[in-house]
């Protein structure tokens, strides 16, 4: 009879807060998958069933593809709009943004495209002036109003319906991969109001991007369509292979990030969701400018070795900037965790609104939003830019081909340009710490783009302009003839974004695939990896850890990060429970328990499982059996078979052995023992024991000397005992 047919609804597969058994997930989903193949061959309906089994991993993608790209559209149009609604609104039609309501209109000129009558700032609709100081200042009052209102909705948003909705997600999102259950993270309501909240934040103009919560809500979509396949809603080691390529759907950093688990056929999956993805979000075209990427950048000039030099100082800068950024979010961080502050996350929200929308309204670089700032940054020069970055002196007698415009003296509004940006510079640096963390969602890329592209500006037109003034020094005077085009200097906006993202997140490869994918530049992707190369050393001189990494420390989530190394010389013994002093190991024999003496047991203690020995002498290791199939075996063999009394003896052996009439009858529970758990000696190095545990996914394993049980490690004894070899408080790892 099997006692494990039907689970109780009050036992779930796995308690909230606890990590999952890889090895036994596997193993089902394998007998599971032998089951339907053997079954196929009966019938024309079974073989149906086993060709839809096999097809749902795809159809699952093409629906995660399907929302995740609609939702980004929506989350991208509904951006530009609110953006905008800060600062006026469109006659016409207000639910355009302000570009697409001059798009509609007649009575624009090409110099001044931003304005048309259609678009009205706030100040000339209400009291019919548009210049002058009293305009001014009601249009500043109305651009932190509206941007107190929508970080106030979004934080009250979060609190009340969705509290796993605010900051990024990303360190959550890599735990739950790697093996842990954190329930509602990925609910239905987590990913309707983070979409919203998304929304909201971004266009307050808070310091925040939308690239990491977008991760998170592509997971949440992954884990929507899961629970439609029993196939994946009831493994969670199938589901996470599909939230893994869920989240590469969503940016593709997933793979370098993100995932702990990365099977090819994932690879291939996650592969179909993107390109379904970018379908959706090429036919809602959210950009305006059919294309995919946000900021889409050609450059005309080639780059020159010598310029090497900038672009590895750039790097430099990147890790560096990478480095106090961290320290200093993980200090602040921390703070709200251990002071009163954290008791108040809607009103350091509106304070750091109120803060960030005074004194951004002043500098233009940092009014406008982030994405149209690092668009700004990464243009080149033409001759239709009516930018103050392009204010250059043009010489009179100039006569060639548009694109190739030669080097030329700054005019006065790029040395404006110059002081605004390098307020703006500090500005976001300074504001970006406070930021990222809050209760509302929010990602990095973005803010840590910008402070890159920045830099990396004003670099540019530094060496712009001693390349066109001191042409006959020696290192220009191989490669920078007077009158040509030699420096580009969006070119290094876009090298110095890419290095302070290196910086911060701490990866190279898709990093430099992500900068292609944002801009579409492929010339120039030794710049690139050099500032990314660069940027990563710098930064892992002064500690190992990205951001991500860091928030998942501080928050105590339970997780082996796969590229971290483990030097110290200690044994599985060392780790082991129990320890000296400690009362003796909870055991099962295999033939001398009663049910009655397992109930309690299974009261008493909140173990996962329980090993199982031949008797309580002799402590010789037979299996390991897990609560929760013990609790619903003795649950179901209750109500279903006769004569299972309290005083019933639970056998795990082969064979029950002969018994007078007079006592109750046995419980047979060999079914659910699994014979084979993972046992290490107690001399095995812990290098070993980490290792096991991390490429495998273990949750527990047991320690033994020639066959008799000495104790039990679990994934969360090895991750005190890695604390504690780092001097870090090994009561920090917050498991249940």
């Amino acid at each position: 009879m099997d006692f494990l047919e039907e689970p109780f609804p009050d036992v779930a597969t796995y308690e909230d807060f606890h990590t999952i058994d890889w090895l036994r997930e596997k193993s089902r989903d394998t007998d599971r998958h032998r089951k339907i193949t053997s079954k196929s061959k009966e019938s024309i309906w079974d073989l149906t069933k086993s060709l839809l089994d096999a097809w749902s991993g795809w159809v699952v993608m093409l629906l995660i593809g399907l929302l995740s790209g609609t939702l980004a559209g929506v989350i991208d149009l509904a951006v530009d709009w609110m953006t905008d609604l800060k600062e006026g609104v469109c006659l016409s039609a207000f639910w355009y943004s302000h570009e697409q309501c001059c798009w509609t209109s007649n009575e624009t000129t090409f110099d001044d495209r931003d304005k048309c009558p259609q678009w009205q700032k706030w100040a000339e609709l209400m009291t019919g002036h548009s210049e002058g100081a009293g305009a001014y200042v009601l249009n500043y009052l109305l651009y932190v109003l509206w941007a107190l209102s929508f970080s106030f909705l979004a934080v009250s948003l979060v609190r009340v319906f969705a509290p796993y909705a605010c900051g990024s997600g990303i360190p959550e999102i890599k735990t739950i991969l790697s093996g842990f259950i954190i329930r509602g993270y990925l609910g239905k309501w987590t990913l309707l109001i983070k979409t919203v909240t998304l929304v909201l934040a971004v266009s307050s103009g808070l310091s925040l991007g939308k690239e990491g919560p977008l991760v998170h809500v592509a997971c949440c979509c992954g884990n929507l369509f899961c629970s439609l396949f029993s196939k994946y809603s009831k493994n969670e080691g199938k589901r996470r292979e599909v939230l893994s390529a869920a989240a590469a759907a969503g940016v593709l950093f997933s793979l370098e990030e993100v995932s702990y688990y990365f099977p090819l056929k994932t690879l291939w999956r996650s592969f179909f969701a993107a390109l379904v993805a970018a379908f959706t979000l090429r036919s809602i075209n959210p950009f305006g400018n059919s294309r995919l990427v946000l900021f889409y950048v050609e450059y005309h000039t080639p780059w020159y070795m010598a310029e090497l030099v900038p672009f590895i100082l750039l790097g430099v800068f990147g890790g560096l900037w990478g480095t106090l950024f961290i320290r200093a979010n993980i200090a602040w961080c921390r703070r709200r965790k251990t002071t009163q502050l954290g008791k108040y996350p809607v009103l350091e929200v509106i304070a750091v609104t109120a803060i960030t929308a005074v004194l951004a309204y002043p500098n233009p670089y940092t009014r406008r939003s982030t994405s149209e700032l690092i668009s700004e940054l990464f243009n080149d020069c033409g001759a239709l830019e009516s930018s103050q970055l392009c204010d250059y002196i043009n010489n009179p007698n100039m006569s060639r081909p548009v694109d190739d415009i030669p080097d030329r003296p700054a005019g006065p509004g790029v040395y404006n340009a110059l002081w605004q940006l390098v307020l703006a510079l500090v500005f976001k640096i300074v504001i970006t710490i406070f930021t990222f963390g809050m209760k509302i969602p929010s990602g990095l890329f973005i803010p840590s783009m910008a402070v890159g592209a920045i830099a990396g500006r004003i670099v540019g037109i530094a060496v712009e302009q001693m390349a066109y003034h001191h042409h006959d020094w020696i290192i220009f005077k191989n490669w920078c003839r007077p009158g040509a085009d030699c420096v580009t200097p969006g070119l290094y906006a876009m090298v110095g974004a890419a290095a302070c993202l290196g910086g911060v997140t701490r990866m190279t490869v898709s990093l430099v695939v992500i900068m292609f994918e944002l801009t579409g530049g492929l010339e120039y992707i030794v710049p690139l990896m050099a500032a990314a190369v660069t940027s990563k050393w710098v930064a892992d001189a002064f500690g190992k850890e990205g951001i991500y990494e860091s928030h998942i420390q501080l928050n105590g989530y339970p997780y082996l990060d796969v590229r971290d190394e483990f030097t110290h010389r200690t044994l599985a013994a060392d780790v082991m429970r129990p320890r000296r002093n400690d009362p003796p190991l909870a055991v099962l024999t295999q033939d001398a328990t009663t049910v009655e003496d397992v109930e309690m047991l299974i009261k008493d203690t909140d173990y996962n499982g329980f090993p199982v020995v031949v008797s309580r002498d002799s402590e010789r290791l037979i299996g390991f059996v897990q609560r929760r199939d013990l609790t619903l075996a003795i649950k179901n063999a209750r109500q279903k078979q006769d004569g299972v009394v309290s005083s019933s003896v639970v056998y795990f052996t082969e064979d029950v052995p002969q018994l007078p009439a007079s006592t109750p009858q046995p419980l047979k529970l060999r079914r659910i023992l699994n014979l084979s758990p993972f046992t290490v000696t107690d001399h095995t190095p812990m290098e070993t024991v980490v290792d096991i545990f991390r490429k495998l996914g273990l949750r527990q394993c047991l320690v033994t000397r020639s066959g008799r049980l000495l104790g039990i490690i679990t994934k969360k004894d090895v991750l005190r005992h890695m604390a504690q070899m780092m001097n870090q408080d090994p009561e920090s790892i917050m498991f249940n």
